[in-house]
């Protein structure tokens, strides 16, 4: 059984430091100085469940136990941010079932069309991108392949399970939640037909090799996860989807996340009343 810990570890400058770059070099999460008490109290639970009782000895743990991976999964839950809901931005999905996949259609009429949600937290982005082609009989008249991934195992167990709260549905309308959604003991259990046209992955976005397929990608949503990556991360992240993107390809950020200061190649242009980055 899990024990719950309460009590938050001090976290020194130097080890601070050493667990910081550690951390953004695995997962291109970024913890500023600013942000060493926030780091020591979301961790703390985990270095004392994990039997340490500094964060010294976490950080050789994660960098040098031969099961290391197994604790970086951990890591990866505990840090992870699953704050999303259905339809958030909704702007960039209608652009993409309004006025994108109607020209990608035209263009490559006999292709099927690759959609991919990155960092998809609990499914809720993938799932409105799959409710938005329903409702609008793509999936009748087109093949189309939704892909959703995240770093996060928990995340991806709640996603694959389809089971949501009422919180994740303040953007969602009356009538698509009861066309999509049925009442279940945990909540809100969203439609198997629905549910089914997603495929999920688990993948760390700061790794090339476990993203790679997927950023073949023409249609990327990466939404509100830059805003925890430093720059350097970002760009990173950022040049394997160009690389690896047909062309055109379109790249769907969040609102506050700005490429334009990064100075990368994909060329940000209005479509359909929203931004999206092009190819």
């Amino acid at each position: 059984m899990m024990r719950f810990y309460s009590e938050t570890l001090g976290l020194s400058p130097g080890a601070f430091s050493l667990l910081r770059d550690l951390i953004h070099e695995r997962t291109g999460l970024y913890y500023g100085d600013e942000k060493r008490d926030l780091l020591a109290d979301k961790l703390s639970p985990l270095v004392l469940e994990t039997g340490f009782e500094n964060f010294l000895d976490y950080y050789y743990l994660l960098k040098y136990d031969t099961e290391a991976a197994r604790h970086l999964d951990r890591l990866m839950d505990t840090l992870s941010v699953q704050e999303t809901y259905f339809r958030r931005e909704v702007d960039q999905i209608h652009a993409l079932v309004k006025v994108l996949v109607p020209e990608y259609t035209e263009r490559c009429p006999n292709q099927s069309i690759r959609i991919w949600s990155a960092a998809c937290a609990t499914g809720e982005e993938p799932l409105s991108i799959a409710m938005a082609l329903q409702e609008a009989k793509w999936f009748d008249r087109a093949q189309i392949e939704i892909h959703a991934s995240d770093a996060s195992s928990q995340a991806l167990i709640k996603a694959r399970k389809g089971v949501y709260r009422e919180r994740s549905f303040r953007n969602l309308s009356q009538p698509l939640k009861e066309r999509y959604f049925r009442e279940a003991e945990a909540g809100y259990q969203i439609a198997s037909t629905l549910h089914q046209r997603v495929q999920w992955h688990k993948a760390n976005l700061i790794s090339p090799e476990a993203i790679h397929a997927l950023c073949q990608s023409p249609f990327i949503f990466c939404r509100n996860v830059f805003i925890y990556f430093s720059e350097k991360g970002i760009k990173k992240v950022v040049d394997c989807f160009y690389e690896n993107m047909p062309s055109p390809g379109y790249l769907f950020t969040g609102a506050s996340e700005s490429l334009l200061k990064l100075g990368t190649p994909f060329e940000l242009e209005e479509v359909g009343g929203a931004f999206v980055y092009v190819k």
